[in-house]
């Protein structure tokens, strides 16, 4: 009997299929090389001492080193295309992970920043009061044998909840080049802070 005949039987016979490799996802860097990456958005001074989340099975994000430092790095999600890590402070933690959980729910863009600031005004979501800051590195992708994000731009961001550019003095003007304020009056207010790109 050949080997297609022998597969059809047990197919006709409800014998278990192998797994499609192309079903399973994209295939994951080494914990080591996603911690690597996502501490290259944090400042160099925090590194050493940054908490950092990274993907240890498919799209399942888990602690894989826990820091004393204020920081939280998030490693890059293997299943999107280019490159996107992010450091925050801790105090951030409970709204972005809040961010993620309703993103899996498919909750997202403008509906999953309303949602959130409506569990913030509720008191049902904890969120700081001061400003506390976020770091987003772009790329083209994480390069294990140079250990450097190919293409990286660094850009920031200061939540200022319920900033306004009465109380700040920033425009609400979106610039390449300059800082401004981005969701004025809300819980989600934010300083985007975008140097410019390289040509």
């Amino acid at each position: 009997m050949t080997l297609l005949a022998q597969a059809a039987l047990l197919i006709l016979a409800g014998a278990p299929t192998p797994p499609d490799p192309a079903a399973e996802g994209p295939v994951l860097p080494s914990v080591e090389d996603q911690m690597a990456a996502a501490l290259q958005a944090a400042p160099e001074d925090m590194r050493a001492a940054a908490t950092v989340l990274a993907y240890r099975a498919g799209p399942t994000l888990a602690r894989v080193r826990i820091g004393k430092g204020d920081l939280v790095c998030l490693a890059d999600d293997p299943a999107k295309d280019g490159f996107q890590a992010a450091c925050y402070h801790r105090e951030l933690e409970p709204y972005m992970a809040r961010g993620r959980a309703l993103r899996a729910q498919g909750v997202l863009g403008q509906d999953n920043r309303a949602q959130r600031w409506a569990e913030i005004e509720a008191g049902k979501l904890v969120f700081p009061k001061q400003p506390r800051a976020l770091y987003v590195l772009h790329g083209a992708g994480w390069d294990p044998a140079t250990k450097e994000v190919k293409d990286a731009y660094l850009r920031w961001v200061v939540f200022t909840p319920y900033a306004t550019p009465e109380s700040t003095g920033l425009t609400t003007q979106a610039s390449p080049s300059a800082p401004w304020l981005m969701f004025p009056g809300t819980a989600g207010a934010h300083i985007m802070i975008n140097p410019p790109q390289k040509k």
